[in-house]
């Protein structure tokens, strides 16, 4: 994986501060591929979470309370998730988070859309942008993971995601580590949302970008202020 810098980065947040390395949009347009973050350089890991890309759009990262994941792709059907800090990113986004509220979700509340909604609404007391957390089951899910060629050039949303292995996934028990906010898209977020989410299996076999999913059961946990 390359460097980043050739001197040692120290990365360092409180609760309820989020740190944003790169952006989104740097790296479908322009094509910066390379790593700007080196997940073993972030200094305290404890109560860490963070999600972006590998770098070169080769697998998908995750930190959930300072467990960091790297998702790859081995198939169209198979994927290797691997426990490593060892890794590095084009753009990523993380904060140290130790206490949760657990919010109790209405039962209208079924699918990933849903919970952007619910967030938009019922958040405005919250610092932004903000972590949070799902942890619960889920009836349906599709995820993906980056797989970009060897060698590709990235100039467009097109470009860039090709490559892309969509996963499905069916009665899951799973944790989502999410971020919101509605000032950073194109930066960590897409252009038509105000969330990003990366999902891992309870059994932590399965991992990636969550694009869609069907709530059996879910708990919510906000930032607590």
């Amino acid at each position: 994986m390359a460097s980043t810098t050739n001197q040692k980065q120290t990365h360092k947040t409180k609760d309820l501060d989020v740190q944003i390395v790169g952006a989104m949009k740097e790296v479908m347009w322009k094509g910066e591929l390379g790593g700007k973050i080196n997940l073993n350089d972030i200094s305290d890991t404890v109560g860490l979470y963070g999600i972006g890309p590998l770098s070169y759009l080769k697998g998908e990262l995750l930190i959930n309370n300072g467990k960091s994941y790297v998702a790859t792709v081995t198939s169209d059907t198979t994927m290797q998730v691997k426990q490593t800090y060892a890794a590095s990113a084009p753009f990523f986004v993380y904060t140290h988070m130790n206490e949760w509220n657990e919010v109790s979700l209405p039962k209208k509340i079924k699918n990933d859309k849903d919970i952007e909604a619910f967030l938009i609404r019922e958040t405005a007391n919250l610092k932004r942008p903000f972590a949070f957390k799902l942890i619960g089951k889920v009836s349906s899910a599709k995820i993906h993971i980056q797989n970009l060629p060897e060698g590709s050039k990235v100039s467009s949303p097109e470009e860039a995601h090709r490559g892309q292995t969509n996963y499905r996934l069916q009665n899951e028990e799973v944790e989502i580590i999410g971020f919101f906010s509605t000032q950073h898209q194109g930066i960590f977020t897409h252009h038509d949302s105000f969330i990003h989410m990366h999902f891992i299996t309870k059994d932590e076999t399965k991992m990636g970008h969550l694009d869609q999913m069907q709530i059996e059961n879910m708990k919510l946990y906000l930032p607590k202020n």
